[in-house]
């Protein structure tokens, strides 16, 4: 019978089917190339297996001088040294001197209310589970190059003002 051995698409169709497998093809060729050049790469030792010399701890910054944050939700770096302090299931330091009853006699601040809440919501009278390890979210503060450059500007310096200031 007449076309029994030839494809049902038209040849319109195969030209667009080609045109699109390109395009597709191409996009992601450019998407891929364009994400080397503004994410660089953290990888170690080129090539992969090289040993390298380890890089030297930098010193923690210990002048019990509270930080500035980044941006409004950061979670505030530990001004003070936590090299052995005990964290673990049992045991968390950190609660000796932050946690609301420890505060007065201590001076260190005290933990934001959010750690004594549940993922549903609920107030606890301890800190939540969630919340226990603390150097999950925070972390001591050393003088260290960034491994990539920030370029966040901050409101205040775009002069936005506060509401109301009109």
């Amino acid at each position: 019978m007449r076309g029994e051995g030839r494809s049902r698409l038209t040849r319109r169709t195969r030209v667009f089917l080609a045109a699109g497998l390109v395009l597709a093809a191409g996009t992601a060729a450019l998407a891929q190339m364009s994400a080397e050049k503004i994410i660089p790469p953290l990888t170690g030792a080129q090539p992969p297996m090289e040993e390298l010399p380890a890089s030297p701890t930098p010193k923690w910054t210990v002048d019990d001088i509270r930080q500035m944050r980044a941006y409004p939700d950061q979670p505030p770096v530990i001004p003070h040294s936590i090299e052995g302090y005990q964290l673990s299931v049992n045991t968390n330091r950190c609660l000796s001197c932050h946690k609301r009853e420890f505060t007065q006699g201590s001076g260190a601040p005290m933990i934001s209310v959010t750690h004594y809440v549940t993922r549903e919501g609920q107030m606890l009278a301890d800190v939540s589970p969630r919340r226990y390890f603390c150097t999950a979210c925070h972390v001591p503060q050393a003088n260290t190059a960034p491994l990539v450059k920030n370029t966040f500007t901050d409101m205040s310096e775009l002069g936005v003002g506060h509401a109301g200031d009109q």
